[in-house]
C-alpha cells in the first residue's frame, strides 16, 4: 500500500504552457525552463500541459538563504504541478533535474507515471564533481567570466567551438555570463552533493534515458549508469551531442520523447 506524502506549500515561480496531460520539467543547474527546454516548449505544449518550475535563484523563485536539498527541490516540483490541477504527470528532467525528477518519483510515486532522464546523472562522477567544485570556486572569487568560458568550454561541442569565430565566441561568453542565475553557485553545490544510486532499484515507472554522446560536463557513461540503476529502462544514445543540445539535436530529442509518450497509458489532462 502506497501512503501519500504530505506536500509542501508550493513556492517556486513556474512557466505554464499549453492544455493536455501534464509534463513536469526539471531544469539542470545554472539554467532555468527557458535555457533548458525552451526549443521544445511550443511543440510539447500543443497537446500537453507543460508545467515548469524554477529552482531558486532562477527565474523568479528568489536565492535560497540555506544549502539545497534534493527532497525539498523535488517536492516542490510535485506541489508545483498539483496546484496547477494536475494529480499525475511525467517528470523530464535534464542534468542536475534527473536526480531531481528520480526522487520525486521516488517520494511521490502516486503522482509520477513516467520519466525522461537526459544528460543524468545518479551521482556526480569525477569529471562532474571536478568540474562544479571549480565553478563554485571562481564564482565566490567573482570570477564570473571565467565561470563562463567553463561552462561554453564544458557544454558545447568541440565542432561548435571550432567553427565559431573569435568575437562570436567572445559574445556567446558574455551571453553565457548574462544568462546565469543567481542560484548557480547553489545549483552546483547540490550537485557535488546530490546522490540518487540508492532510489533507482525503487522507480518502477517507464523510463527514458536519453546519453547526449558527446558531452564533457556529464559524461555518457552517467546517463548509462542511470538507465542500468533502473529496472526496464529504456537507454538511447544521442550521437555527438553536447550537454546543450544544440537545435538539431534538440529535433531528435523531441523525437525520441514524443515516441516515448506514445507508447504510455493515456491520461486525461
Amino acid at each position: 500500500m502506497i501512503t501519500e506524502r504530505a506536500l509542501p506549500q508550493p513556492r517556486f515561480d513556474v512557466l505554464v504552457q499549453g492544455k493536455g496531460p501534464a509534463l513536469l520539467l526539471a531544469h539542470g543547474a545554472g539554467g532555468g525552463i527557458q535555457g533548458n527546454f525552451g526549443l521544445v516548449l511550443d511543440d510539447l505544449s500543443r497537446d500537453h500541459t507543460v508545467i515548469g518550475p524554477h529552482y531558486p535563484g532562477a527565474g523568479g523563485t528568489p536565492v535560497a538563504t540555506e544549502p539545497l536539498q534534493l527532497d525539498e527541490l523535488a517536492d516542490q516540483l510535485v506541489a508545483s504541478a498539483v496546484a496547477e490541477g494536475h494529480d499525475s504527470f511525467t517528470v523530464l528532467g535534464e542534468s542536475l533535474g534527473t536526480t531531481v525528477a528520480v526522487r520525486a518519483a521516488t517520494r511521490h510515486p502516486e503522482r509520477v507515471t513516467a520519466l525522461v532522464l537526459t544528460a543524468g546523472f545518479a551521482a556526480a562522477d569525477p569529471v562532474l564533481a571536478l568540474a562544479a567544485q571549480l565553478i563554485q570556486t571562481l564564482a565566490s572569487a567573482n570570477e564570473w567570466s571565467a565561470v563562463a568560458r567553463l561552462a561554453c568550454l564544458s557544454c558545447l561541442s568541440p565542432t561548435h567551438l571550432a567553427e565559431i569565430s573569435p568575437a562570436d565566441l567572445e559574445a556567446m561568453v558574455a551571453q553565457t555570463q548574462a544568462g546565469m542565475p543567481p542560484g548557480t553557485v547553489d545549483h552546483f553545490d547540490l550537485v557535488s552533493r546530490a546522490d540518487v544510486r540508492g532510489d533507482l532499484a525503487s522507480v518502477t515507472v517507464p523510463t527514458l534515458v536519453v546519453a547526449p554522446t558527446g558531452d564533457r560536463l556529464v559524461l555518457p557513461d552517467s546517463s548509462r549508469r542511470l538507465a542500468a540503476g533502473i529496472a526496464g529502462a529504456k537507454l538511447v544514445d544521442l550521437p555527438g551531442a553536447a550537454h546543450i543540445l544544440s537545435e538539431a539535436d534538440r529535433a531528435i530529442w523531441l523525437r525520441l520523447v514524443r515516441e516515448f509518450l506514445g507508447t504510455l497509458p493515456q491520461r486525461s489532462a
